[in-house]
């Protein structure tokens, strides 16, 4: 008895459940609704040396593209962007952001479509892409309700999200279950909808995302293909 009731509660004061980043390579299906053509994007993450990790995206559709990418550490589960790139071609007049985080001068430097950007850089503040990084290791380690500092280029926005629950989703590469998650925006200020889906079962890899914009246009990305860490993602059949 004395044994159980040991092992009981080392078992109660166990951490969280730890999370390490893992490489990974993804390619996704994407759609516009009002679009009768679906388009292709992907996404990636390699670690480099030094404790340097990239994080890649890439979408395109008929004449139109976007590339997004960032260079970021991790130290403390604490993540530090290092570079960020954004750049979209077509639909008009092309657009692009370069922003470098100088730790050492504790700011950000670089322009965002055209506006010089200078701004303080705080410990806990992340960029358009690296965020998402976050909330993948926090929906990994069990939070509901996450909040972050995103720096979008000559300003600083809050996005928070809530865990909606688990769902299975059909890909092609299976039926798999995933943390579907939302962001929590002001109804007042913003009727804007975005919904994301990570697999349990392969480190939370993004495998659908969803977006409405405040006009009531709608995009999607699905996962195709993938691997985690050198290993092919695969769901269930059915």
């Amino acid at each position: 008895m004395r044994r159980a009731l040991l092992f009981l509660m080392a078992v109660l004061t166990l951490p969280a459940q730890a999370y390490e980043l893992e490489p990974f390579d993804a390619s996704y299906t994407a759609d516009w609704k009002q679009m009768p053509i679906s388009g292709t994007a992907s996404r990636s993450l390699k670690q480099g040396d030094g404790g340097r990790w990239e994080l890649n995206f890439k979408a395109s559709m008929l004449l139109a593209s976007l590339t997004e990418n960032s260079t970021f550490k991790v130290e403390n589960d604490t993540y530090l962007p290092l570079t960020y790139r954004w750049a979209r071609e077509g639909l008009g007049k092309n657009k692009q952001t370069e922003l470098d985080f100088d730790w050492a001068e504790k700011q950000v430097l670089g322009s965002d479509r055209g506006d010089q950007v200078r701004q303080p850089l705080n410990k806990g503040q992340l960029d358009k892409s690296t965020y998402q990084l976050a909330l993948q290791h926090d929906v990994a380690v069990g939070k509901k309700a996450m909040s972050y500092q995103v720096i979008e280029g000559t300003d600083t926005d809050t996005y928070d999200f809530r865990v909606l629950g688990e769902e299975k989703v059909r890909t092609q590469a299976g039926l798999i279950t995933a943390i579907k998650v939302e962001r929590v925006r002001d109804p007042t200020k913003s009727n804007r909808k975005t919904i994301l889906w990570f697999a349990k079962d392969w480190d939370f890899l993004l495998v659908r995302l969803y977006q409405q914009e405040s006009d009531g246009k709608e995009y999607q990305i699905m996962l195709k293909e993938g691997t985690v860490n050198g290993k092919a993602v695969q769901g269930e059949k059915g």
